[in-house]
């Protein structure tokens, strides 16, 4: 399972950068950052994993972003609005676990509005 999100009281770890592989290295199969060239277990080991925490703050990041978006979508005072049905087809997700994105969403507006931090903009 992946590690929670850090949250209102926690820094935000920066993990390794994640860098696009050019073009020719993506259609090789069995290129993926360079990992096949490292020839030491240990170092190997150690950019393996500054890798897999990358991707988990990245999926965990997008995650939040999908929260706001579903939570904006939803929101009542657009005209537009989306139901908790909508937004589910729109992002393959069950329409129970829509309405629990959406929450979340905004929660975390909520919480961006009152720490201080930049509320995230609607648009």
């Amino acid at each position: 399972m992946a590690e929670p999100t850090p949250r209102r009281n926690q820094p935000r770890l920066r993990p390794a950068p994640l860098l696009f592989e050019p073009a020719e290295a993506a259609t090789d199969p069995e290129h993926f950052f360079d990992l096949e060239s490292v020839e030491d277990p240990r170092e190997l080991l150690a950019r393996a994993t500054e890798l897999t925490q990358a991707f988990r703050a990245a999926a965990d990041r997008a995650m939040e972003f999908q929260a706001v978006a579903a939570a904006q979508l939803a929101d009542p005072r657009r005209f537009d609005r989306l139901t908790p049905g909508d937004i589910a087809e729109r992002a393959e997700w069950t329409e129970d676990y829509a309405k629990k994105m959406v929450e979340f969403g905004r929660d975390l507006m909520r919480g961006a509005d009152t720490e201080g931090r930049p509320s995230v903009d609607p648009i």
